[in-house]
């Protein structure tokens, strides 16, 4: 008997929350020895669909059949088990415990007898160490996660998804925090584990990356499935029009705003942390887009944190609109009208428990005290309401919990949030970093209509293309200095790359 055409078939799968059908009768087959592409605007259902085949939700309808067999997970563990493994966008590990405790978590290796059995650590270094060495991956066994960067940690997450010897493995967002060499590394992998008959099931928004390493990609949009193509039958252009159902001529909403005068400016500022910004000079202007570019490292992050006053500064001056200010903490800063948008959505953005009202006000709060120290709701109700509805917020409700929005709308709701602050400088961080082509071009026409307003913004972005499409100027940094500041339309890719790699 031959090998099966298909290791995975997802049939009929239909799945509804209170106010949301999230996925319609979707039928999904991936291929063994394939990278099989998930892709779709925010809210179109991919997450949805791979937490039904992780054993996360219970399908409302229709059957999983892995390998042929009829299958119902009743948890993670029951698909780890049966050989599906995931790698998820939000990375969760055990920060103080080791690499290799958190990769072998829940199966160390033992030594003895009955009661007497004790964690095999010699062991479980040297399975760790040749997982590593099989997929060329440098990483320290006995380090604790904690000191690990994001893309390190990515790469524990992809050695753990390996070791169970899975025969698909899911992997969302696997790029997110990863450099270009960093994603080279991690697409030869996918194709060793590939060319072993290992399944992947990749979502990505990242279209360049789709069509470069997939062999199928399956498109969704609101909850229902478009198709499946061949990824070498499918162009940027003809991703983006079975995503939102429309044509996407321009990736980036027109511009009509104009800088003025200098709101910030930032002289000689030295980080207080050991090997990070040193020696940064820069303007901002009112009504400006600055871009910041850099590789990861550059500590582009530390600069505006302690613009914002999370992180604190040796020496250096910052001055607002003339007048020199010393921002000690958050709370000064948003005293300033100073705003950031954090770069990680998940641990430092929202609070996942609480609704989206709670999300959009939380940061404004005593705004809405009435003498009384209780809260006006009613007047803190009719602002969040027209928050959602200026920023297109799509959500059942209010009192919805913002843990079961899509992406792009969390980070709208955390937009929201900061703009009920009224602030005149709008610090933002990777502000698109894991949403789709579409909510991407809703939160650009934010941006763009918020400089139009005359405010200011800051806007950290690791996409090029974002940068050369939104920015008055770019600002690049390398190894925490400052090496350029380019003019928007004079800027290119390569000297935007050329300034991000000019090492001292």
């Amino acid at each position: 008997m031959g090998e099966r055409e298909y290791v995975l078939e997802m049939q009929g799968i239909s799945k509804s929350f209170p106010g949301v059908k999230a996925l319609d009768d979707v039928t999904v087959r991936v291929r063994p020895g394939s990278v099989h592409a998930l892709m779709g605007e925010n809210g179109a259902g991919k997450s949805t669909l791979m937490k039904c085949l992780f054993g996360i939700y219970k399908p409302d309808a229709g059957k999983i059949i892995l390998e042929g067999n009829s299958m119902e997970f009743q948890d993670s563990k029951h698909a780890l088990d049966a050989g599906i493994s995931m790698i998820h966008q939000e990375l969760n590990p055990i920060p103080f415990r080791s690499v290799m405790e958190n990769i072998w978590l829940g199966r160390y290796p033992t030594k003895g007898v009955g009661p007497f059995q004790l964690i095999d650590t010699a062991k479980m270094r040297k399975d760790t160490t040749e997982l590593f060495k099989s997929l060329n991956i440098d990483l320290n066994p006995d380090v604790w996660v904690s000191e690990l960067s994001v893309s390190k940690i990515q790469q524990m997450e992809m050695a753990k998804a390996v070791s169970y010897h899975s025969r698909v493995i899911i992997m969302d967002e696997p790029t997110s925090s990863l450099t270009e060499n960093e994603v080279d590394h991690l697409f030869s992998i996918i194709r060793k584990l590939r060319d072993e008959g290992v399944a992947i099931i990749y979502i990505s928004h990242k279209m360049e990356e789709i069509l470069e390493i997939a062999s199928e990609v399956s498109i969704m949009r609101d909850g229902k499935l478009v198709g499946t193509y061949p990824s070498k039958e499918l162009t940027t252009d003809l991703i983006i029009k079975r995503m939102v159902g429309r044509d996407l001529t321009n990736r980036f909403p027109p511009r009509d705003n104009v800088p003025g005068d200098v709101v910030l400016r930032v002289e000689g500022l030295n980080s207080a942390e050991y090997h990070s910004f040193k020696d940064v000079s820069f303007e901002l202007r009112k009504g400006e887009i600055l871009g910041l570019g850099g590789l990861m490292g550059a500590k582009r992050t530390e600069l505006v944190e302690s613009i914002f006053g999370m992180r604190p500064v040796s020496s250096g001056k910052v001055y607002l609109n003339g007048s020199e200010i010393s921002i000690a903490s958050p709370i000064k800063a948003k005293q300033n009208k100073i705003a950031l948008v954090t770069e990680e959505r998940r641990t430092t953005g929202i609070f996942p428990m609480l609704s989206v009202h709670d999300n959009t006000l939380i940061a404004n709060i005593d705004h809405y005290l009435l003498k009384t120290r209780l809260l006006d709701r009613r007047r803190s109700a009719e602002d969040v309401e027209k928050s959602i509805d200026s920023l297109r917020v799509k959500t059942p409700n209010s009192s919805t919990l913002i843990q079961d929005l899509s992406g792009g709308n969390q980070q709208k709701v955390i937009f929201a949030r900061w703009l009920l602050t009224e602030p005149d400088i709008l610090i933002l961080d990777e502000p698109t970093r894991g949403i789709d082509v579409g909510a991407k071009y809703e939160i650009y026409t934010i941006i763009a209509d918020l400089a139009k307003r005359g405010k200011s913004i800051i806007m950290i972005s690791s996409e090029m293309p974002e940068l050369l499409g939104m920015a008055d100027r770019i600002m690049v940094m390398c190894e925490g200095r400052l090496t350029g500041i380019l003019d928007g339309k004079e800027a290119t890719q390569e000297r935007v790359m050329g300034l991000a790699t000019q090492f001292m």
